[in-house]
């Protein structure tokens, strides 16, 4: 079977901008600066998902630069859109807002000047952190400053046609009755009980009736209020079935990201910009959605969020840079208890990348050095770092709850896992210290064990069950493994799968006595 041609550094984000550059050579549209979007929302706690639409945008950012074009990411921040629903665990007072535009909404924590600004700074700030580079483009003040008035002209004197083009494709009748458009009601600030019915494009003003709306399955009153806006001066937005055209027009941008519960918009976006603003709509790429671990999807008003405030507290960055990057296709359920496995991941792709661990294919080796290459914002280190094995250092966290990072680093270098103390091994100790207070449950995995070997550890937890020295203990594991006819070093693997769930370890007779021969036995009793 042929190789598949590698592109770029191989992953799949190479891969989409190469697709990228060829549309637009055949477009022939200018390339000299390449402008991809990432769309903010900012009416709930941003969660990973949220953080995975810019990141993911950042690195089709990073790999067409890499093929030696201009690019930057605009980073939109939907702050004018109303408040539909209050998430879970914010204050009930925040019911009075419903429909409001959210940057009119006071911050609820007091730390920001409207609510809306709140939610999109805990993304900035996430995106910060990761060392995402992005141009921040606030929606209250893209609508304020009138950057899309020509758009809004355009759709708005065209809105018959959008109208009906919209049940046309996704079967969505009412704006065949409506503008796509919302005022800002001039009498109760609220946006979506303000239905914009006539345009009077002369004036470039709209007629509305604060009427109400249906949000959900809840009727939202409005206040009766009938009005006049002036769409260059008054507030208010397009709605998202023709806004994201006008966006891509106004912004210029090729490249855009969505997730599979926008596709409908998407689809209708994409007519509105190639049939009535006369610009090509962006490359897209479609993804799915990531699931909590039960399965349903991660909702900033159901409160199930992992949010990367939360994750850093246990992870790098790196760790988050490589849940987004390794794929973009298939619905993933998404944890805390993923970190300690991303973690590792991470230091095994290091070991490739630096050589350490070599992989029998060769194309397989460049798409993985090309994923640690991202993972690294395609600025990576010139050496390894310092590592250990995460669900190691989660064990001995476990064990010193007190002075923890001389204590556990004491422990590592009797194990001979590392050499002397570092500020890299210092940080991971930090996290998985922070995993261990407040996730300390053992991490179950699953392990095929064969007959002979079932045997050989029913015979260790009879061992187990006698005081003996560290020394006694390694030797009586190989010869344990001797005696049933195992490779020892095919035994002592599954003994490190079995207490670390990880393949290799620390010298296992002095480990197994800092963790106690009483969590050992249990552990491998389980897999009995």
């Amino acid at each position: 079977m042929e190789e598949q041609k590698i592109i770029g550094k191989g992953t799949w984000i190479d891969k989409l901008a190469d697709e990228l550059l060829e549309r637009e050579r055949s477009l022939g549209r200018s390339t000299d600066m390449i402008r991809v979007e990432s769309g903010l929302g900012a009416s709930g706690i941003p969660h990973i998902g949220s953080l995975g639409d810019a990141v993911r945008a950042y690195g089709v950012k990073l790999a067409l630069e890499n093929f030696g074009f201009k690019s930057e990411l605009v980073a939109y921040s939907d702050d004018l859109d109303g408040l539909r629903k209050i998430p879970e665990g914010f204050p009930e007072w925040l019911k009075e807002h419903i429909a409001k535009p959210v940057s009119f909404i006071p911050d609820p924590f007091g730390c920001h000047d409207s609510y809306g600004l709140h939610m999109s700074s805990l993304l900035l700030d996430g995106l910060d952190k990761l060392g995402i580079k992005y141009k921040f483009q606030r929606g209250v003040d893209t609508y304020r400053n009138g950057l899309l008035k020509d758009q809004i002209h355009t759709i708005l004197t065209n809105s018959k046609k959008i109208g009906e083009k919209i049940a046309e494709l996704v079967g969505q009748e009412k704006y065949q009755e409506t503008l796509p458009y919302f005022p800002v009601c001039a009498n109760c600030g609220k946006l979506y009980t303000a239905i914009a019915y006539e345009y009077l494009p002369d004036e470039k003003k709209i007629k509305y009736k604060c009427s109400g709306t249906t949000i959900g399955s809840k009727v939202l009153e409005g206040c009766g209020h009938d009005g006049i806006a002036d769409i260059t001066k008054d507030l208010g937005k397009l709605a998202w079935k023709v806004e994201f055209a006008a966006r891509w027009q106004a912004f210029d941008i090729r490249f855009e990201a969505y997730g599979k519960d926008i596709m409908d918009s998407v689809k209708v976006n994409d007519w509105v910009a190639d049939e009535i603003l006369n610009f090509h709509h962006p490359t897209h790429v479609k993804y799915e959605m990531f699931l909590d671990k039960g399965g349903k999807k991660i909702s900033k008003s159901l409160g199930n969020v992992v949010t990367s405030q939360a994750w850093l507290r246990y992870g790098t960055p790196k760790s988050i840079l490589l849940l987004l990057y390794k794929r973009i296709t298939g619905t993933r359920e998404v944890g805390f208890d993923d970190i300690p496995v991303l973690m590792d991941e991470y230091h095994e792709l290091e070991n490739i990348y630096f050589g350490k661990i070599k992989l029998d294919n060769e194309n397989k080796t460049t798409r993985t050095k090309g994923l640690y290459e991202y993972v690294n914002l395609l600025n990576s280190p010139k050496n390894s770092t310092a590592y250990v094995n995460y669900r190691l250092l989660v064990q001995l966290c476990t064990i010193f709850r007190e002075n923890r990072v001389p204590k556990v680093t004491k422990k590592l270098i009797e194990y001979g896992t590392i050499k002397e103390p570092s500020p890299e091994i210092d940080e991971l100790i930090t996290l998985a210290a922070n995993y261990a207070d407040d996730f300390d449950k053992p991490t179950k995995v699953e392990i095929q064990i064969d007959d002979m070997s079932k045997k050989a550890l029913a015979e260790l937890t009879n061992v187990l069950s006698v005081e003996s020295k560290p020394e006694d203990l390694q030797n009586a594991i190989y010869n344990i493994a001797k005696s049933n006819g195992i490779q020892p070093k095919d035994f002592f693997k599954t003994l490190y799968q079995i207490i670390l769930a990880s393949d290799r370890g620390p010298k296992l007779g002095p480990f197994i006595l800092d963790i106690g021969r009483e969590k050992a036995t249990l552990a491998i009793s389980e897999h009995l």
